[in-house]
């Protein structure tokens, strides 16, 4: 479950409804390039803007279509109760693993974050990542918090903040956290910009954003990563890099991810729900531009 690509789909809207037939061409996008486990209602998935109904139908849905290939689903929620009732629908609808990040409004504390995952996983019959996202949960995970939290019944994974694994430091933190996590939890790299390096330097998985549209492309750098090692694997991103500049500009990849799928014809142009949008004009046509120069696939 917790190795090579786990793909991120864009939960796609139109009209401010979930758009299940654009929903279900992504996944087929995914199940056709045998990618190794799919995210569905991931960050890029909007989890948070779903309501119960949506979140229960795209759970269904995901399993249904993925086939053999393992299904993993965010279940946040800002309070702890509605994270359980999440867990409790992904759970009927047959899914392998959750993802869950420490939601919140207001700033949480490490004992509280502890909590939650304690009676997450006490709730729990499948195995949990761990998703540290400080850009979006003003949460940072310390070292002390990621021992006790790992050695939890079910925790299987945990999903770092991107960092430069093309640099020493990046590689000595993975050595740290490999210290200090239990042998049996795989560390993921999320980031995409770091994506590849980290795949190069030991990571177990990539949770990829580009991937969960563009499997093919990230199937291949993580080849490259594993056979010719960090040199090549950065090379490879900094090919990139204008892709990985829109990201930065944009607050992440969810919405070129939303602007590459109408650019494909997968999903309507607006496929965003409110207040949320696409790219703006400037920043889609570049995109436009770099699906063809990069050959994303």
């Amino acid at each position: 479950m917790f190795t090579g690509l786990s793909a991120f789909p864009l939960t796609p809207f139109k009209n401010e409804q979930v758009d299940a037939v654009a929903f279900a061409r992504l996944i087929h996008k995914l199940v056709d390039a045998r990618v190794n486990s799919i995210c569905a209602m991931g960050s890029t998935g909007l989890y948070p803007y779903l309501s119960r109904e949506e979140f229960s139908e795209l759970a269904t849905t995901a399993v249904e279509l993925a086939g053999n290939i393992p299904v993993m689903v965010g279940v946040g929620a800002l309070r702890t109760d509605d994270v359980l009732r999440n867990i409790d629908i992904a759970q009927t609808a047959g899914v392998e693993a959750v993802l869950l990040a420490p939601v919140s409004y207001h700033p949480l504390r490490d004992c509280e974050v502890y909590a939650l995952y304690e009676k997450v996983t006490q709730h729990l019959s499948v195995p949990l990542c761990v998703y540290e996202n400080p850009n979006v949960t003003n949460f940072v995970f310390s070292d002390d918090l990621y021992r006790h939290i790992t050695r939890l019944p079910n925790v299987a994974a945990i999903k770092i903040p991107g960092q430069s694994f093309h640099e020493d430091e990046g590689k000595k933190r993975l050595d740290q956290l490999r210290q200090l996590l239990p042998d049996n939890v795989a560390i993921g790299v999320s980031g995409d910009k770091f994506g590849a390096a980290g795949m190069a330097v030991g990571c177990d998985l990539w949770l990829s954003v580009l991937g969960g549209l563009f499997p093919n492309t990230v199937k291949y750098l993580i080849s490259k990563a594993k056979e010719q090692g960090r040199e090549v694997a950065m090379q490879s991103s900094q090919k990139m890099e204008a892709l990985w500049q829109l990201f930065t500009k944009n607050n992440g990849g969810m919405r070129v991810m939303a602007t590459a799928a109408s650019i494909l014809g997968l999903t309507e142009y607006e496929c965003l729900p409110h207040p949320l949008r696409p790219l703006d004009k400037e920043d889609r046509v570049i995109l436009e531009a770099l699906i063809t120069e990069l050959m994303l696939t």
